[in-house]
């Protein structure tokens, strides 16, 4: 099988959020990758439609595939979608995917918004089919924390696209583990390939709030021993659901948390992001590329 590869699509919410956008965030943390949609996000501070991730080659075919979705949402709806801003991330599975090929399309887009779900797979699964996280197999991974504020409960989750990595660097809880690995199976590469890190939250937080935020990500992937290589691209796009922001109008009013509260989000998201890593890690099974080569999972060498 060539195709070591697919898409994972996010769906913020099941209302229209292109009429009813949300407040969004992103930051580069290092930019060589080919992420579609951050422009608009920078400038405007909001997010108009579903977050899709794919690998490199398949992006313009993911975002064509989005602005059809979204027209024809538009359509159903009544109104005209003249103008659209898709968020399209990537991380490159060439290693283990014929990645010329571009397998994905509008088939294999739609398909994975029609079976989205609360409830999902992780590991190498979607997009992350063919990713590499440390060397060993990586993918798709999520996890959550809870944040009370002023006896309010809201929640923060991460979900990420995990391909970057050098599996001698593999630390958890402090202990270097992916040397032990490393001697085993005889395997380490640089840190090149990219993570993609989403953040959504319902607490009710700012463009501005939501980018300090995102940026916190950086500290769960720093745990867990990457230094951000020069070939790696990492990308983090945030939103939240407490605040919506109408297509039209006049004077908003808006809800957020006071900046004497932001510590309890940045642990949170770092914690998250820590966890949603290792997450896409343990939950991926070993994967055979179209060239042979094998990446093996985690959690053949080691469990939480």
């Amino acid at each position: 099988e060539r195709h070591k590869t697919g898409v994972t699509v996010i769906l913020p919410c099941e209302d229209d959020i292109f009429r009813s956008k949300m407040p969004a965030a992103y930051h580069v943390l290092n930019g060589f990758g080919k992420t579609a949609g951050l422009m608009q996000i920078g400038e405007l501070g909001t997010l108009e439609t579903p977050i899709a991730l794919t690998n490199t080659l398949n992006v313009g075919l993911v975002h064509d595939a989005m602005v059809e979705y979204m027209c024809r949402q538009g359509e159903r709806r009544g109104y005209p979608v003249l103008s659209v801003n898709p968020v399209v991330c990537e991380c490159n599975d060439a290693s283990l995917n014929d990645i010329r090929h571009r397998a994905v399309g509008q088939a294999e887009v739609f398909a994975a918004i029609a079976a989205a779900s609360a409830d999902f797979a992780q590991g190498d699964v979607g997009a992350g089919k063919g990713m590499t996280c440390h060397d060993l197999k990586g993918g798709i991974g999520s996890s959550s924390r809870l944040i009370t504020i002023g006896g309010e409960t809201f929640t923060l989750g991460v979900l990420v696209l995990t391909n970057h990595g050098c599996l001698r660097d593999l630390t958890v809880g402090g202990e270097t583990i992916g040397k032990e690995i490393e001697r085993r199976i005889r395997e380490d590469t640089p840190d090149e390939g990219s993570c993609i890190m989403i953040v959504g939250t319902d607490l009710p937080v700012t463009s501005r709030q939501l980018g300090r935020i995102i940026r916190r990500c950086s500290v769960g992937l720093a745990r867990l021993g990457s230094y951000i290589g020069h070939g790696s691209g990492e990308i983090m796009v945030g939103f939240s659901t407490a605040n919506r922001i109408p297509a039209q109008g006049d004077c908003l009013n808006f809800r957020c948390i006071h900046e004497s509260h932001m510590d309890d989000a940045f642990r949170a998201v770092a914690e998250a992001t820590e966890e949603a890593v290792l997450r896409s890690m343990l939950e991926a099974h070993p994967v055979t590329g179209y060239t042979g080569k094998v990446r093996h999972s985690l959690s053949e060498f080691w469990q939480p």
